[in-house]
């Protein structure tokens, strides 16, 4: 599987969880051997402003994190393109879906899984596209930019129990066709993490109800990086996923 990564992923470019040493590497470490690491260009400006106002762009550049959002963004994109034809992984921070047209928060600074669609659309690459966000926080900022426009759905799972919450998921996913399925894949509602909801396992069932019904419906799939901080357990969690999808 092609995995967008970058060595600038490594750094800790703030104080969050998100940016923390050790992070990266948990996952770099359990996926190396399912992986053909690639590493992204930065998005573009013309690419992020289609999704974000020019005031919050000034703010990001002048908290200094312009660089490393960009190149996380520049990531999603990669990941999305390839995604039509293969799936494809986004290994990439910082994360993005509490990442609105003209604010963020959580850790976010713009927002990857709106940017990457966007792209992919404004290209004349899709028609329709669905995105599953299973990080434990409803992702805002991608409902704030992408929950008007018509081509897409959006799935932020609300079940509290564990075989409710797949079967959410499974509804939504072979409900419609679509072009392109992207995965906001946070692991903070693991047993282990912040969430204590779902399973190891229960993200490879996710990877491959998304590659299924990507393949039922003549269509793609990729994911990009959301949450996600019990280092111990966050690259078997990553893996599951890839395995799911590689199915």
């Amino acid at each position: 599987m092609k995995v967008y990564f970058h060595p600038d992923f490594y750094q800790s470019y703030t104080y969050d969880p998100a940016a923390a040493i050790g992070r990266m590497e948990a996952i770099v470490n359990e996926i190396k051997d399912l992986a053909h690491f690639e590493e992204p260009e930065p998005a573009s400006e013309e690419d992020i402003a289609a999704c974000h106002g020019p005031q919050h762009i000034n703010r990001v550049k002048r908290e200094g994190l312009y660089d490393i959002a960009a190149l996380a963004a520049g990531g999603a994109i990669a990941a999305a393109q390839v995604g039509l034809t293969e799936p494809a992984f986004a290994l990439i921070r910082p994360p993005g879906h509490h990442a609105s047209r003209d604010s963020a928060w959580g850790f976010c600074y713009f927002n990857n899984m709106a940017i990457a669609i966007e792209k992919l659309k404004r290209s004349g690459q899709i028609k329709t596209a669905k995105i599953l966000d299973f990080d434990l926080h409803f992702g805002d900022g991608t409902v704030n930019i992408l929950g008007g426009r018509r081509y897409v759905a959006i799935l932020n799972p609300s079940a509290h129990n564990r075989n409710e919450y797949l079967k959410e998921v499974e509804r939504f996913l072979f409900q419609d066709k679509t072009d392109i399925i992207g995965i906001s894949a946070g692991f903070d509602n693991h047993l282990e993490d912040w969430g204590g909801l779902l399973h190891t396992d229960d993200y490879r069932q996710m990877g491959k109800m998304v590659r299924e019904a990507a393949r039922s419906g003549g269509g793609g799939c990729f994911a990009i990086l959301e949450g996600g901080y019990n280092h111990r357990v966050l690259g078997k969690n990553c893996r599951a996923l890839l395995e799911g999808l590689l199915t």
